[in-house]
């Protein structure tokens, strides 16, 4: 990003971009603030590269504009990565040996600020932002953060994310061309898998003389939004929470589609997953297309590299698909930010930098490089995207761009969802990540032996694919689930 033009703000200036308060004043009564005196206050985060890069030189415009005349200094530090924050900020409130103090404002998931909400500490959002200030961020997005037991917002929506389908071009238009294959097919899992099947058995063609050597086409990141969006898309939510209390709605009929049209391709070998991320596979030819969240598009790549050599190729992005006959839903995910309790005068300084960090052009900025969707309505513009462009002289990545023009069109034509928070709801996620996911790795594995012996695929797969197999594994599931928040 190149080095952004500097605003200085008047008084007047400054209440106009935080949203309509003037003269310190804010949606609880005068500013505590005194610029002669600053307030220091702290962020933790979990972004890294250009992410953090981004996010440290708008701090940096803040501290010399906006929290110069106001009184506020921002010190931000990076934890690492998701789980690192994690692991420092539960160790900070829990006063562990070692462990540094807790921090004025860090990024959080849901399950993870859940956790936090219920030792206390956590400030309602509420008693310093006004109903108008609210009504400027997407419903949703305020919605995700009310995890207080009376429903209080403890959740400030900063960025946030959803899933899109990502494919290389090159590898594609071969294959479309000799076969017919058409993108239209891969708007619905149905139809990416029926594709993923055309796309083995056209590789495997090319060789004749060796059986069975079919590539994968498809893989996904985030095995627990195909079974939480993919519920809803078929009717069903699969976390119905009431108060703290979850009720897991498993039916047999969604958990059937996705077994058809994930775990049954996977153990043929259309689908794949190898690598940590599915851009791994991309990278080493492992695949071709995969679901992924939208902020790793910048990790889709320009080159493969594998046993025939390197080669470059060009990238492919459409909507992530749902299933046939379904509503448009589509996954709500990325952390907000959680200001926690301490002094008046840090707790109207972290909202303040919040307020003015998610101000239109500012969070437009952060999205072009980060790959975050903005917070506020008006922000979902590709209009007003392309004139903070233009004005501040970016160099955006064009899969960045690319990817952020299809989050503007998605918000028109799909509802975006996420589960409420609850107790225990890190590990009944992870039963969705992992546990059909390491079956199906297993049983593919299992597979390759028997094809390695010279059996035939579907005679290797049909134990694994009957209706006797979706049953056992259907009740293992459920009961798997239900164990995870005991």
């Amino acid at each position: 990003m190149k080095k952004r033009r500097i605003l200085l703000f008047s008084c007047v200036a400054a209440a106009l971009l935080l949203g309509g308060c003037s003269s310190g004043d804010s949606g609880s009564g005068k500013s505590p603030l005194d610029p002669k005196n600053p307030t220091s206050i702290t962020v933790w985060h979990y972004y890294n590269g250009a992410q953090q890069a981004a996010f440290d030189q708008l701090v940096e415009e803040f501290n010399r504009t906006v929290g110069k005349e106001q009184g506020v200094y921002v010190e931000a530090h990076s934890q690492g990565n998701v789980s690192d924050l994690e692991t420092s900020v539960l160790a900070a409130f829990n006063k562990e040996v070692g462990s540094s103090e807790p921090p004025d404002i860090f990024s959080s998931y849901a399950d993870t600020a859940y956790t936090i909400e219920q030792m206390g500490v956590l400030v309602d959002l509420e008693d310093y932002m006004s109903e108008e200030d609210m009504s400027q961020y997407m419903d949703s997005f305020l919605e995700e953060g009310r995890i207080g037991a009376d429903g209080e917002l403890r959740i400030f929506p900063t960025a946030k994310s959803s899933e899109i389908f990502m494919m290389s071009k090159t590898d594609w238009e071969p294959f479309a061309e000799e076969t017919g294959a058409s993108l239209d097919d891969l708007a619905t899992m149905e139809g990416v898998a029926k594709t993923a099947q055309a796309y083995y058995e056209w590789t495997d063609a090319k060789t004749p003389d060796v059986p069975n050597d079919g590539q994968a086409f498809y893989g996904r990141d985030a095995m627990a939004n195909l079974f939480i969006i993919g519920s809803m898309q078929l009717g069903t939510e699969l976390f119905k929470v009431d108060g703290d209390k979850v009720t897991f709605q498993v039916q047999e009929d969604v958990m059937k589609k996705i077994w058809d049209t994930y775990y049954v391709p996977f153990v043929k070998g259309y689908f794949a997953a190898t690598g940590r991320f599915r851009s791994d596979d991309v990278t080493t030819g492992d695949l071709i297309a995969y679901t992924g969240s939208t902020t790793s598009a910048n990790y889709f790549p320009s080159t493969v590299e594998s046993d025939a050599g390197s080669r470059e190729i060009e990238y492919l992005l459409l909507p992530a698909p749902i299933f046939e006959g379904g509503e448009n839903y589509a996954v709500q995910q990325g952390a907000g930010m959680v200001v926690t309790k301490s002094t008046p005068e840090r707790e109207y300084a972290s909202v303040l930098f919040l307020e003015w960090f998610t101000q239109t052009e500012n969070n437009l900025l952060f999205s072009c490089t980060s790959g975050y969707m903005p917070v506020k309505k008006d922000a979902f513009s590709k209009e007003k995207m392309d004139a903070v462009i233009e004005e501040n002289d970016l160099e955006i990545d064009s899969k960045t761009y690319d990817t952020m023009t299809i989050c503007f069109d998605m918000m028109q034509d799909s509802k975006l969802y996420t589960n409420k928070a609850f107790e225990n709801g890190a590990a009944a996620r992870k039963v969705l990540e992992y546990n059909l996911a390491d079956k199906a790795a297993a049983d593919r594995a299992a597979v390759e032996e028997q094809l390695a012996q010279g059996v035939d695929l579907e005679e290797a797969v049909a134990p694994y694919v009957d209706e006797a197999a979706f049953e056992s594994w259907f009740e293992e599931f459920k009961a798997a689930l239900e164990q995870s928040v005991k």
